[in-house]
């Protein structure tokens, strides 16, 4: 049985050797040639062009469609506008206020955004950070829990909109649960403030899993001689959250807050199969914004779409920008002291 599991081995190995010495004798010519910076060329070649194809290109000419106008798809057919698109974007007299603008509908997609943003992003941190503490104790079962609580990031977003757009509906699992307890059905997606706060309820639900498990595999990196320690001292448990756990956890938590604030400010799909941006505008995100003026609308303008599109790629930079130096200057005194 063993000699059979050896010689099986040998043969699925035959190629890759067989591929490997084949491209021995290049390699070794090209790292002699060029040196160890070259053999790095080499492999990273590669994944630029394919990042240069799929990324950079379309952002430079995303960037040359915001500076033409029209309705046609194809540049040749584009006239071009300078900064026109940015111009009408950024015309308002007063920016907390959406009616004084020029292009009212964008101010009110970054309004609600920006709501979004803050509300899903806060409220995402904290029921990531209280499942993670959960799910990192010695329960029963612990491997079924942390499935299911990571189950939901595995579905479609489209999926995760059509299941709860039939729970949140007006004759729906929820309000029929309602009726069934002696209660009023709630219109759950034709109120405006329960249509946006259903839009941050299911992107957590949806989500929440992802970053639990960050913040859980940051909590099982933690020595558990610190918490050993802070036990035999008599320290209470919240104090040992705030003073070992937290800071211990603060590289984690960066890396959710990053990136669960890029998936918000990003919005689109569950949302926009939960309730179409309505009712109204209350759930008028500015990826929507962005998709119905460059494709559904009518009256398309694929280049104010392209602009809005910048205006949100820079707003994100920025942001993101700020939340490393934030980090950086909170390690450089944790090094300090």
């Amino acid at each position: 049985m063993g000699s059979l599991k050896r010689n099986i081995g040998a043969a699925l190995a035959a190629p890759v050797t067989a591929a490997a010495a084949l491209i021995d004798k290049p390699l070794r010519a090209w790292q002699s040639a060029t040196g160890t910076g070259g053999m790095a060329t080499f492999f990273l070649a590669p994944n630029m062009l394919i990042f240069g194809i799929f990324v950079l290109f379309p952002l430079v000419v995303n960037f040359v469609y915001s500076m033409t106008g029209g309705t046609a798809l194809f540049l040749p057919d584009r006239p071009f506008v300078g900064a026109e698109h940015y111009e009408r974007l950024l015309d308002c007299t007063d920016y907390t206020d959406p009616r004084s603008c020029k292009d009212d509908q964008f101010w009110i997609a970054v309004r609600n955004t920006a709501l979004f943003v803050v509300l899903q992003v806060g409220l995402m941190t904290v029921v990531a950070m209280i499942t993670a503490l959960i799910l990192n104790r010695d329960l029963r079962a612990r491997s079924f829990w942390r499935a299911v609580f990571f189950f939901p990031v595995l579905l479609s977003p489209v999926v995760v909109g059509l299941i709860w757009r039939w729970i949140l509906q007006r004759e729906g699992l929820l309000n029929f649960m309602l009726y069934e307890l002696g209660g009023e059905p709630v219109v759950w997606l034709t109120d405006r403030f329960w249509a946006f706060a259903a839009a941050v309820g299911v992107s957590i639900w949806a989500h929440v899993g992802f970053y639990a498990l960050i913040l859980l595999a940051g909590l099982q990196a933690i020595p558990r001689d610190l918490y050993e320690a802070a036990e035999m001292d008599g320290t209470r448990p919240g104090r040992v959250f705030w003073r070992i756990t937290l800071p211990l956890l603060a590289p984690n938590l960066l890396v959710v807050i990053v990136l669960a604030l890029i998936r918000a400010v990003q919005i689109f799909d569950e949302v926009y199969v939960l309730t179409g941006g309505g009712p109204g505008t209350s759930t008028l995100f500015l990826t929507q914004y962005i998709y119905e003026v460059g494709f559904a609308s009518l009256l398309r303008n694929p280049g104010l779409a392209a602009a809005a599109s910048i205006l949100m790629g820079a707003v994100l930079v920025v942001l993101t920008l700020i939340q490393l130096n934030l980090s950086r200057r909170n390690s450089g005194k944790g090094g300090g002291r």
